[in-house]
């Protein structure tokens, strides 16, 4: 056991040095968006990926709290999609910027994956990505939780293990597309129960409306540009990719 866990170190260690980007070619490319979309679109897939997604997006609250030097003092996962992310600080601008940070986060990473792989630095993405989703684990405080993000955890770890500095650069541009659909999928969804008007206690736009007085539609707005930016600067390393 600890000889595997000396291997699996040095193989994260090792990640975080430069590699090569891969050559995928516009054949690839399609390929890999089938792949991606494959894995966000359909409703059997998005029922595990979802999970995933939601993990990225709690996630992105954790790092704006500790951004902001606020505590984070417990994470929730649920079989369901929905998360918790609690933290301790001041109520003020720092709240508000953790609260935000959800919904763009899975857009933000679904860019940097791509330009990681188009940058030689895929092996990086994939060791940071199993180290912080590992991490993670400390703040988890239900069993759904555990399960959710320890899956992860090991899915990503298993990335590193077998992946290399090739593969790697095919798994962050999949990752990559997957996540930008995902955020587009989670943004339409948190739209709809605004429209409908139920269950706007788990929204962030809506808790952003009530502390700030903004109505939540322009927060949900905001959501919306991150996220598109997003999706518009992931398309030049894409195409570099292709070259």
């Amino acid at each position: 056991m600890q000889s595997f866990a000396a291997e699996l170190w040095e193989r994260i260690v090792e990640g975080l040095a430069q590699g090569v980007p891969p050559v995928i070619g516009l054949p690839g490319l399609i390929g890999i968006v089938v792949a991606a979309v494959a894995l966000s679109i359909p409703r059997r897939s998005w029922r595990y990926f979802g999970l995933f997604v939601t993990v990225v997006h709690e996630l992105g609250h954790v790092a704006a709290s500790l951004l902001t030097l606020q505590r984070v003092t417990g994470l929730t996962l649920r079989l369901d999609h929905s998360g918790t992310t609690t933290s301790m600080g001041r109520r003020d601008w720092r709240s508000r910027v953790t609260t935000f940070s959800g919904y763009p986060a899975p857009a933000v990473v679904g860019a940097a994956l791509p330009w990681s792989a188009a940058h030689v630095w895929a092996g990086a993405a994939l060791s940071v990505g199993a180290l912080v989703l590992v991490a993670a684990l400390l703040l988890i405080r239900n069993g759904q939780g555990v399960l959710i993000l320890g899956g992860s955890a090991a899915i990503a770890l298993g990335l590193v293990w077998f992946g290399g500095e090739e593969p790697a650069g095919y798994a962050c541009v999949v990752l990559g597309i997957a996540l930008l659909v995902g955020a587009c999928r989670d943004w339409v969804k948190v739209t709809r129960v605004h429209t409908r008007g139920r269950r706007l206690d788990s929204s962030d736009a809506h808790l952003l409306a009530t502390s700030t007085g903004v109505p939540a539609a322009v927060w949900l707005a905001l959501f919306a540009v991150v996220i598109s930016l997003a999706l518009v600067l992931s398309l030049r390393p894409l195409f570099s990719l292709v070259g």
